[in-house]
């Protein structure tokens, strides 16, 4: 039985799946991988990126080199020039990242889903105790990062960041198998709030959400450091349609938000499969 065949079966059994990627020291964990990945040790950095590389589908041939310092860097990898073209249309908001679509549609005043029977609040979402007016009613896409895609992010639109709300938590895995079982998760872990405004003022707003193996969210423009309780940093960076603005170190969610007027582009169905830079939102 090959490695991917074993993980194709547990993969089937949900509860199992669950149990060996959350009942684990999750912070020990991701602390553990994180001084693993960043490891040049050749041996150490050889050895973890084949093993990663038997584990998924990872395909580098976009990459912008295949020559690699660690497995981190393997992970958070540039990609060339030409790899992800992004849609130039004026009235499109496109994919910040790759991802699979996990939930999409209309916020229903200030509720989102996160799978089916599942849901939790902007308020909740946003570390905020008033009520999120700007997209009451508005739109939501979550996508989720897998450790084998590209891991940069990219800006949606042009726009500028005003904002970054850092929120501590907890690492839970982001899979299927978790949002199926922990209630308001993406509400429970670690992530951060990026507050952008567009030319005509509309506001947009990204939420990177940590997970497992993950909880590393680094940002371009901002010297971005955790803490043990929320934090605001006031911001002033612009952003060309496409420009980089962070990654994460492994693989996780991003939660698209925007306000009545934007809507899902016809292409967009939970499960799709996106690349960043194609169309998300369309006003």
């Amino acid at each position: 039985m090959t490695v991917r065949t074993f993980l194709g079966r547990i993969s089937g059994h949900d509860g199992l799946n669950f149990a060996l990627t959350n009942y684990i020291p999750r912070r020990t964990a991701t602390r553990f991988v994180g001084w693993v990945s960043r490891s040049e040790n050749p041996l150490v950095r050889d050895v973890s990126i084949g093993l990663w590389r038997a584990f998924t589908d990872i395909d580098l041939s976009d990459a912008r080199t295949q020559e690699f310092k660690s497995l981190h860097d393997c992970f958070t990898r540039e990609l060339k020039p030409s790899a992800r073209p992004v849609e130039s249309a004026t009235n499109v908001l496109v994919s910040p990242c790759d991802g699979i679509v996990v939930a999409c549609g209309q916020i229903e005043g200030t509720r989102l889903l996160q799978v089916k029977g599942s849901t939790y609040t902007l308020e909740e979402l946003m570390g905020v105790p008033e009520t999120p007016e700007s997209y009451r009613d508005g739109v939501f896409v979550t996508l989720r990062l897998t450790s084998a895609m590209y891991h940069r992010f990219h800006a949606p639109f042009a726009a500028t960041v005003e904002r970054v709300h850092y929120i501590p938590g907890d690492v839970w895995n982001v899979n299927p198998p978790a949002l199926a079982r922990v209630d308001r998760l993406y509400c429970k872990n670690e992530r951060a709030v990026i507050d952008l405004r567009l030319s005509d003022s509309s506001p947009i707003a990204l939420v990177p959400v940590a997970a497992v193996l993950v909880a590393g969210l680094k940002l371009r423009f901002l010297d971005f450091h955790r803490t043990a309780t929320p934090r605001t940093y006031p911001c002033n960076a612009h952003f060309a349609k496409g420009d980089e603005m962070g990654m994460f170190e492994h693989g996780s969610t991003i939660i698209v938000l925007a306000p009545k007027g934007w809507r899902i582009a016809p292409e967009i169905a939970t499960g799709s499969m996106m690349r960043m830079g194609r169309p998300l939102l369309t006003r």
